[in-house]
């Protein structure tokens, strides 16, 4: 019997100002899923008296309750598979949270519900009381730790390594599509080729050489791949953190300081002197709760970004990237008299004088 497989969903593809060099598309197509070099995530577990779904009964026409709770043996490989990720130094710190709302990544454990999460940003489009995370089976099971590794993977951004373009896997499609139809998967044609058989976009890949030993790619059996000859007899990740796995995280989330307040930005424009690739932080404490405006003007390539501040830690909020388009670079937010947020402006190309300004109104 093959292994049981995680199973992303479709998301559509995201739309980019006409007329991009083919160097700053690439970079919003890669980044466009990855959060902010340190943002503190916050993860909670659904409880399993109150929280489930409603799913048809196979061969009826009835319904039945089915939970999202976890055991706390679960939950434990969870917790331990983040501090994995976080040991590595990377400049994202996670925290568990019990209440949902303060929760970017909400984790479920709905049995038979298969093995799967958001990819990095795409768990803020998700809603209050829904899942972004769930595994499918017991995660105590031998070698089912990996699963938990895996699914974290994509929580910080990483797409499935055995549909990297770098691997030039020639595979045998009907035989994966027969493979993948039968227990425990039992996988239409279509979430087959989405999961396994479609290549990635070379501007998404997780490096730029295949790494059969990644935590992000599938094992295989044999008789699934036809070219490279030493991959017909099946590929077999060690289902631990590779040394490129490693590599990649680093190289997104670097060791970095969380944000500081280098100035206060009062409700009014405020002139910024920035070169190419550099960023400034200010913080922003708002007089009033309402709906601002917080964003930049000027002639320069921009990336705005909000985090607010709770229990002493930024948490990432909202941020949006002009995409080349100047004086286009404003995030709609509600803001709380009381709280602190940090504003974080990073200028990629500058265009004229350069000159910009972050605003607040």
């Amino acid at each position: 019997m093959p292994p049981r497989y995680c199973s992303l969903t479709r998301q559509p593809a995201p739309a980019f100002t006409p007329g991009l060099a083919a160097e700053r598309l690439g970079a919003l197509t890669a980044g466009r899923r990855m959060w902010v070099n340190g943002t503190v995530l916050h993860y909670c577990f659904f409880r399993g008296d109150t929280d489930g779904s409603v799913i048809p009964v196979p061969g009826t026409k009835r319904t039945r309750w089915v939970s999202w709770g976890g055991t706390k043996t679960q939950q434990d490989v969870v917790r331990e598979c983040f501090a994995e990720w976080q040991g590595l130094g990377i400049g994202l710190a996670f925290t568990e949270v019990r209440d949902r709302s303060e929760a970017e990544l909400r984790i479920g454990f709905q049995s038979g519900g298969g093995s799967w999460s958001a990819v990095g940003k795409e768990a803020l489009l998700t809603g209050l009381h829904d899942r972004t995370m769930n595994f499918g089976w017991d995660l105590t099971e031998p070698a089912e730790r990996a699963t938990a590794l895996h699914q974290i993977g994509h929580a910080l951004g990483m797409l499935h390594e055995h549909q990297s373009p770098c691997a030039g896997l020639h595979w045998d499609d009907e035989a994966v599509y027969a493979e993948l139809a039968g227990p425990p998967n039992h996988w239409r044609r279509e979430r087959t080729h989405h999961n396994i058989l479609r290549k990635l976009d070379a501007n998404e890949v997780n490096g730029p050489v295949w790494d059969a030993d990644s935590i992000m790619g599938y094992a295989f059996a044999p008789g699934l791949i036809l070219e490279p000859e030493q991959f017909r007899g099946g590929v077999h990740p060690p289902g631990t953190l590779s040394a490129a796995d490693k590599e990649f995280a680093l190289g997104w989330y670097p060791p970095a300081e969380r944000p500081g307040p280098p100035a206060l930005v009062p409700f009014r424009s405020v002139p910024l002197a920035l070169g190419p690739g550099e960023q400034v932080d200010f913080h922003i404490d708002p007089v009033e709760t309402r709906d601002y405006t917080v964003g930049t003007f000027g002639d320069g390539d921009l990336v705005v970004v909000l985090f607010e501040e709770r229990a002493g830690e930024p948490r990432y909020l909202a941020g949006h990237d002009d995409g080349g388009t100047p004086r286009n670079a404003a995030l709609a937010v509600r803001l709380v008299k009381g709280r602190r947020y940090y504003v974080r402006i990073r200028l990629y190309s500058a265009r004229g004088s350069g000159e910009t300004a972050v605003m607040c109104w």
